[in-house]
């Protein structure tokens, strides 16, 4: 591999800012390492799912941090190890350095590593001058739930960087159906769900109430909690949280993550224009009430 190929697929991005440019390697290198992990057989056991997932398979408009997995079948044993010399192999092809560390614990049910590359300032050349006060590498982490909630959709993709290459990802709706679990389980906010939240509603997409509902009562504040997960319950509680949220904060939190063209649509962040989306999605969901 030609480290000219990042260079020119950072261009296609057309950074209008060093914030710009730094995303689009991150995703690069996010597209590698899935690459490595293809090469090294995870899609055999788990598929690709959250923001990242959001972003480079199904075309969200925002940047991601984190590359999240979920098994098709539980699995406590489950290591990020085995892989980490495939990774490591990908990265080199590029004369790229990764430095790749496991932070499982055997009781965790997340398991997490950490990807770091500290070499491409030194290695690529950049559109945007960088100073020594600039972000010197990027980290990228690794999560994968060992222990998922049932009733999710898998769908097989081909991703074509650094060469086309198959993964298993999540379907949009039970994407859909885990981000809503964040928004009504999280116990902090993250304007990014939010952002997300947004993108799903404006394509109409569908909520795997299987799924949704498997999660809420697998996690969070309704835990064993007698419920029925459907559409009813689902607008109310939206509603209810939309309410008591400081969407300024709310917006402050997207904006490193969206490009300089996005940024001035941060400002219509408010309570009504959020309760404008909850009706939208009142109007073409399709309710499936689980119990």
């Amino acid at each position: 591999m030609d480290i000219k190929l990042i260079e020119d697929r950072i261009a296609s991005y057309n950074p209008k800012s060093k914030n710009d440019e730094i995303n689009a390697f991150k995703e690069i290198a996010q597209e590698i390492a899935l690459f490595g992990l293809s090469r090294g057989n995870l899609f055999k056991y788990a598929a690709f799912q959250g923001g990242t997932c959001l972003r480079i398979v199904y075309g969200l408009p925002r940047f991601s941090e984190d590359l999240d997995f979920i098994l098709f079948t539980p699995n406590q044993n489950f290591a990020w190890q085995p892989f980490f010399n495939e990774l490591k192999l990908e990265f080199e092809a590029f004369g790229l350095h990764l430095i790749a560390i496991d932070r499982s614990r055997a009781d965790n049910i997340v398991k997490r590593a950490f990807l770091k590359e500290d070499s491409f300032s030194q290695i690529l050349k950049l559109s945007y001058t960088r100073s020594k006060s600039d972000i010197q590498s990027i980290k990228i982490k690794l999560e994968i739930d060992t222990s998922p909630p049932s009733g999710s959709i898998f769908e097989a993709k081909i991703i074509d960087f650094p060469t086309p290459f198959s993964i298993v990802a999540q379907d949009l709706s039970s994407l859909f159906a885990g981000k809503l679990h964040y928004l009504l389980c999280r116990k902090f906010i993250k304007g990014r769900d939010w952002y997300d939240f947004i993108w799903y509603v404006i394509r109409k997409t569908q909520v795997n109430f299987i799924f949704l509902t498997h999660a809420i009562f697998q996690l969070g504040p309704y835990s064993g909690v007698n419920l029925k997960i459907g559409k009813v319950w689902l607008i109310d509680n939206l509603k209810k949280i939309i309410a008591d949220i400081d969407w300024k904060v709310a917006a402050e939190d997207v904006a490193p993550f969206i490009t300089s063209q996005e940024q001035s649509s941060l400002q219509l962040w408010s309570k009504d224009f959020f309760m404008r989306y909850v009706d939208m999605l009142d109007q073409y969901i399709e309710d499936e009430a689980v119990n």
